[in-house]
């Protein structure tokens, strides 16, 4: 099967289960918003000069992958769910970058290329899980994967700033 499809021609998708919605499903606005942050991330980790936060990043696209996989499913349930050890994973790495950080106030973004980034990621992070808490009034959304999106704009945060100590770069704002 090729690209062209033509079954979206009129405004319809399918989701994981076969199911026929409209491209401006709740659903889909929310695994939509999912699949830009992971393209904004893809852009990301070629700018970023430490391994660990690459590595953090390539990590982390695997894991929007089954994430949105979960959104695309409304019912039934996704092959590879989030799971709880999944967030936990995740407020490790935030505690770990905080400890090394010891950052000490409220920081300017984007200071450097690769900090810039990852700040536009979280933001788009924080507008998709705006939308998948739209979505969690009317349809279910498993726990963790509202909470796999909270933890993950506290990981790109401290991975932009970890970016920017790496160069001596980090800009606090001045009270």
């Amino acid at each position: 099967m090729g690209i062209v499809t033509k079954t979206g021609d009129e405004g319809l998708t399918d989701l994981w289960s076969g199911e026929r919605v409209r491209k401006d499903d709740l659903r889909v606005e929310a695994y939509g918003t999912v699949d830009e942050l992971d393209a904004v991330l893809g852009d990301a980790k070629h700018a970023l000069g430490r391994a660990d936060c690459r590595r953090a990043v390539e990590d982390v696209q695997r894991d929007l992958y089954r994430l949105a996989g979960n959104l695309a499913t409304r019912t039934g349930s996704y092959v590879e769910p989030i799971l709880e050890a999944d967030v936990d994973r995740l407020g490790t790495l935030v505690e770990r970058y905080e400890a090394e950080l010891g950052l000490t106030g409220f920081v300017v973004p984007g200071a450097i290329p690769s900090s810039a980034r990852l700040d536009v990621a979280r933001t788009v992070c924080r507008r998709a899980e705006r939308r998948v808490v739209t979505l969690a009034r009317d349809a279910d959304v498993p726990g963790p994967v509202r909470r796999y999106l909270n933890r993950l704009s506290d990981l790109l945060f401290v991975l932009a700033r970890a970016e920017e100590a790496a160069e001596g770069k980090i800009t606090y704002v001045k009270p």
